[in-house]
């Protein structure tokens, strides 16, 4: 399957934002953008539990405001918000790690509507290490997956297994762990620790060893 890498790229608004959770220092990861499709079919793919799977990961569990889920191979929690159709909120629970996850959807024009995910985490040495690619990208290829979804329904689903060992996935993992890079610095961040953080992110999810200095 071949991707316009850098029009996926450039689809996607990334900001950084300080701030503090239950009392302690946070950072909230948002990446924004908008798709050809109304703005209830967005919602569906969103929160369907039998399209969830086609789009990002296999799913299980109570899927409605208080109940609990769980993707397959990752993260768990609850559903805390739920407001059709523009408002998700949900607690994101991996090992003995929390942080929150929000999804926001609107219109944005005629047959397009625009999804917003914020994902904030408690800083942590995890969070110096990688930075806001260190969720970013993973939801940034999320994103893609909706895309794929939205425009080319009958073909598989990208493989997660193999999909970063692909020329374009590397170039998407890539170009998008430098890009969070730059929204660390456009946040604050000191640029040569942004830029360090963004290289060892792309080195985790490709596999590639990280770039010297």
């Amino acid at each position: 399957m071949d991707l316009d890498v850098e029009r996926l790229l450039g689809a996607v608004e990334r900001t950084v934002t300080s701030l503090e959770r239950d009392g302690k220092a946070a950072r909230a990861v948002t990446l924004a953008r908008s798709y050809a499709t109304p703005v209830e079919n967005l919602w569906d793919a969103v929160t369907s539990a039998e399209r969830i799977p086609r789009w990002f990961l296999p799913v299980s569990g109570r899927l409605e405001l208080g109940g609990r889920y769980q993707l397959e191979g990752n993260a768990g929690g609850t559903i805390t918000h739920c407001e059709r159709p523009s408002f998700l909120g949900l607690t994101w629970e991996f090992g003995s790690d929390l942080s929150w996850v929000e999804a926001r959807m609107g219109n944005d024009g005629a047959g397009r509507s625009r999804l917003a995910v914020t994902h904030t985490t408690p800083v942590s040495d995890h969070w110096h290490k990688f930075g806001p690619g260190a969720v970013g990208v993973g939801w940034e290829m999320g994103l893609l997956g909706m895309e794929l979804h939205l425009t080319r329904p009958d073909e598989p689903r990208l493989d997660g297994a193999t999909f970063h060992t692909t020329r374009d996935g590397k170039a998407l993992i890539t170009g998008s762990s430098a890009a969070w890079g730059r929204a660390a610095e456009a946040a604050g961040a000191d640029p040569d620790m942004a830029r360090s953080a963004a290289q060892r992110t792309a080195a985790f999810y490709t596999g590639d060893p990280v770039a010297p200095d």
